[in-house]
C-alpha cells in the first residue's frame, strides 16, 4: 500500500524534461476495476506553487524548492485491486512503447513475483531529462513519471520510495561510467585501425 505522504514527498523530488512527455492516461481505464486509485498530475507551475509553502530556512525544504523550480511535471498512477488478474501486462504496453525511444535507458529491472523497472531518459551524456518507474505486483500497479532534468543528488533522495532502490544514485553513476568506458574503447579502436 502506498503511503500518501510518500507520494507528496516523491512529487516534490527533483526533475524536468527536455524531450517528449510520457502519457499515463491509457492506464486510467483501470480505475473502474481498482479498489483504491491514486492519480497525481502535477505540472511544473503547480509544483512551484506548492513549493511556496516550504520553508527556505529548513535546508531540506530549501533544496526541494530549488529542485522544483525547473520541474515540468510529476505524474503518478497507482491502482490497488482486491484480487489478482484485474489488470494485464498488455495494459502497460502503451507506456512501455513510449519508453522504447533510444534516449530511454533501463537501469533497474526486477523480475519475479513482483516486477519493477526504472528507466532514465538521457538527452546527452551529462543530462538526465526524465525518470520512469513501473512497479507491477499481483494486486497493485504503480507507474511514476518525472518530467525533467534529474539532479543526481536529488535522485538519491528518491531512493526507498515506489520501489526505487535506495542506492539508485550510485547505480545511475555506474551506468554512466560504463557508457563513458564504452565510448573510450570505441575511440581507441578507431585510432588503432
Amino acid at each position: 500500500m502506498i503511503n500518501r505522504g510518500l507520494i507528496f514527498l516523491f512529487a516534490l523530488a527533483p526533475a524536468v524534461v527536455c524531450g517528449q512527455s510520457v502519457k499515463l492516461d491509457s492506464l486510467d481505464k483501470l480505475a473502474d476495476k481498482a479498489s483504491e486509485v491514486v492519480t497525481v498530475d502535477l505540472s511544473g507551475s503547480l509544483l512551484r506553487m506548492g513549493s511556496r509553502l516550504l520553508s527556505s530556512d529548513d535546508p531540506d525544504q530549501a533544496q526541494i524548492k530549488k529542485l522544483v523550480a525547473s520541474l515540468k511535471g510529476v505524474y503518478v498512477r497507482n491502482f490497488e485491486f482486491d484480487k489478482v488478474g484485474e489488470y494485464q501486462a498488455s495494459d502497460l504496453e502503451p507506456i512501455r512503447s513510449q519508453l522504447r525511444d533510444p534516449k530511454w535507458k533501463k537501469i533497474v529491472q526486477v523480475r519475479g513475483r513482483d516486477n519493477a523497472e526504472v528507466l532514465l531518459r538521457q538527452e546527452n551524456e551529462d543530462v538526465i531529462s526524465g525518470l520512469a518507474v513501473i512497479v507491477a505486483e499481483a494486486k497493485e500497479l504503480t507507474v511514476v513519471y518525472i518530467d525533467g532534468p534529474i539532479d543526481m543528488d536529488g535522485l538519491s533522495k528518491l531512493g526507498g520510495t515506489f520501489g526505487i532502490p535506495k542506492d539508485i544514485g550510485s547505480k545511475v553513476e555506474k551506468e554512466k561510467d560504463k557508457d563513458k568506458d564504452k565510448d573510450k574503447d570505441k575511440d581507441k579502436e578507431k585510432k588503432g585501425k
